[in-house]
């Protein structure tokens, strides 16, 4: 699929015919304004297996926006977005197409917070540079840190049996005591005529945990996707840079859990 410039202002096309569409030939059919149809009951399992996952609502049934993530690995990963806000709630469906063109894992991902590296010291930690940081064999999150960003207490309680979580990185040799993190840039467009939307670096690095049933047996796989982004342009306005650190919760879904429409 041949993705134009996203940031092609209307008034830059003024006596020119209207740019084709940006958001076809996707997998799964999807456009921007498709219907999503998901099956809640991985979700819902997980959830009562202790997951932070959050579920979608149901304003958050249609895809508002699509991104192309460029990496330096065969295949191709798309992010369908179900809610774009930088309010917290951000949520998406991540699909990882192998090098055939075939959807090969399916996840939904919904973030759990997003923090502002305040000093170097931070920002190199976060994008791996140093070989300490992103791409550490293990991230745990502390049920206190939470609690102070106001997730509830009783969400607290379903997740944490004790003081925190450890997930392992779920790339890499798990021997290694740090992998460097995943390089790319991600392309996000708004509206089909590509408009709309931001462009923007990635680092980031996937750790996963195994949740367990209420006898402690082991049954679902939640992941905790830490991703450093560095925002290079918003519909068009390369003067807003910034750079953050988003970690989205995302469990992992068979395909025919999902149908587009």
């Amino acid at each position: 699929m041949a993705w134009q410039d996203v940031y092609r202002y209307a008034g830059k096309m003024l006596g020119k015919a209207e740019p084709a569409p940006q958001d076809a030939g996707l997998p799964l059919g999807a456009r921007i304004g498709s219907l999503v149809h998901l099956q809640m009951t991985p979700l819902i399992r997980a959830q009562s297996a202790g997951s932070l996952i959050a579920m979608p609502g149901e304003a958050e049934l249609r895809v508002l926006a699509i991104s192309r993530v460029q990496l330096q690995m065969s295949g191709s990963l798309y992010r369908y977005y179900l809610n774009c806000d930088e309010d917290g709630t951000e949520k998406f469906l991540q699909l990882y197409c192998d090098a055939n063109g075939e959807v090969s894992e399916l996840l939904y991902c919904s973030r759990l917070t997003r923090l502002i590296p305040e000093t170097s010291e931070d920002q190199q930690a976060y994008l791996g540079e140093d070989g300490y940081g992103l791409g550490d064999r293990s991230y745990t999150l502390w049920r206190a840190q939470l609690a102070e960003l106001g997730m509830s207490a009783t969400a607290l309680d379903s997740a944490f049996a004790a003081a925190s979580l450890e997930y392992f990185r779920d790339a890499g040799d798990a021997a290694c005591e740090f992998v460097a993190p995943f390089r790319g840039s991600e392309t996000r467009i708004d509206d089909a005529g590509g408009r709309h939307g931001l462009q923007q670096d990635i680092v980031f690095m996937p750790y996963s945990r195994q949740l367990g049933d209420e006898a402690g047996n082991s049954m679902q796989r939640e992941l905790l996707l830490i991703s450093t982004e560095i925002v290079r342009s918003r519909d068009g306005d390369r003067s807003r840079r910034e750079i953050h650190v988003d970690f989205m919760i995302a469990i992992p879904l068979e395909m025919e859990r999902l149908t587009l429409q």
